[in-house]
Formats: structure tokens, sequence, C-alpha cells
């Protein structure tokens, strides 16, 4: 269970020093730094769960995302996530994991995001169509379609099969959100595809 700092204080508020107990159960390992302020008390809870805890407002993307819908054939093991307005990339690491926040557009941002509530747990996710605007947009700048191609099946490995899955009405929503030349050109391949 995600614990705040002040619930802490309140649950050990008996002592007459819980910052002293909550280090004691720190160090005992019954409980868990999460990120300042924030603390787990299950090692084994799934660090998905706490990822847009650590850092926010955020919700899980990029190569994670792609990953958890098996659009990409590689494991990732840092829990990646897409904030706004921060203007630097951060990253925490700690007794879950790796976690990266990066910034997508400010219009983009709301949109094509999950909640889930699983195990007491909530957690926000892009859509796969979401994860794959996000992913693009971080990457250099695509100057064709013949690029682009390139980038999504051969670079990120995506099957074509897959990418004809998604729900191209979501992407062409999106693309126009992220003002950037690799999604118009994805824009222009769903639209030269679908006529």
């Amino acid at each position: 269970m995600i614990l705040t700092i002040d619930q802490l204080k309140e649950k050990y508020s008996e002592y007459s020093n819980a910052s002293m107990k909550i280090n004691h159960e720190l160090k005992g390992g019954k409980l868990y730094k999460v990120t300042r302020g924030i603390y787990e008390d299950n090692p084994t809870t799934d660090s998905m769960y706490l990822a847009g805890v650590i850092y926010g407002p955020s919700y899980l993307s990029f190569d994670f995302a792609l990953y958890f819908y098996d659009l990409i054939p590689e494991a990732v093991f840092t829990y990646t996530s897409a904030t706004t307005q921060k203007r630097r990339s951060k990253v925490f690491s700690n007794h879950f994991g790796t976690f990266t926040y990066q910034d997508v557009p400010e219009a983009a941002f709301p949109y094509g995001v999950n909640l889930i509530e699983e195990n007491g747990y909530s957690y926000m996710i892009a859509t796969p169509e979401k994860a794959l605007c996000d992913k693009l947009y971080t990457l250099k700048p695509v100057t064709s379609l013949k690029e682009l191609k390139y980038v999504l099946f051969t670079d990120l490995r995506i099957e074509e099969e897959d990418f004809y899955k998604l729900n191209m009405e979501d992407l062409i929503f999106l693309c126009p959100l992220y003002k950037s030349k690799t999604l118009n050109f994805l824009l222009k391949f769903i639209k030269g595809e679908m006529l």
C-alpha cells in the first residue's frame, strides 16, 4: 500500500519520535521509499503502479507501453512515462526499478490515456496509438514516408500486421496535436493507406 509521510506519522503517532520509527521500518525492510515523502509497504508491488506517484502528472508510455501491448519485441526494464511542461527528462531509481519521465506537447498530453484500477492501485497508461505517437515524437525527425516506414518496421520492429490493427481514427486525431514533422508523415502514411 502506498503511504505518505503524513500517513506514516499519524500511524506512528504513539511513538515519541515517529521519524525514528519510520527510519527503523525502512532499515528493517518493512517500508520502501518510492520517492521523497512517499513509501510502499509491499516490496513486490508492481512497479507500474508506482510510476504516476513518483512524478506527475504523468502516464506510462513510450517503450514501456509499446512493449506492454506487444507492439515491440524487446523487453523493457525501465518504466517510461510521459509528462508535460517539465522542460527536461527525469530519471528516478529505487527498490522498485528505474523510472524515466519525458515531455510530450501539452495539447497531446490528455488524450489517449486509460486509467486502470487493479489490486487496490490505480495507474494511467497510454493507449497503443498514443504510446506510438509519444515515441515517434521523441525520435529524430524523419524527412520522408520511406524513412518513417523504416523507423516503424525496422528500427522499432513493429510488425506491419500489428500496426494495421491500431485504431487509425485515433491516430488521425492524435498526430496533429504534436506539431511534429514525424507525426505529420505518420498522418500522411495512414491517410494514404486508407484511400
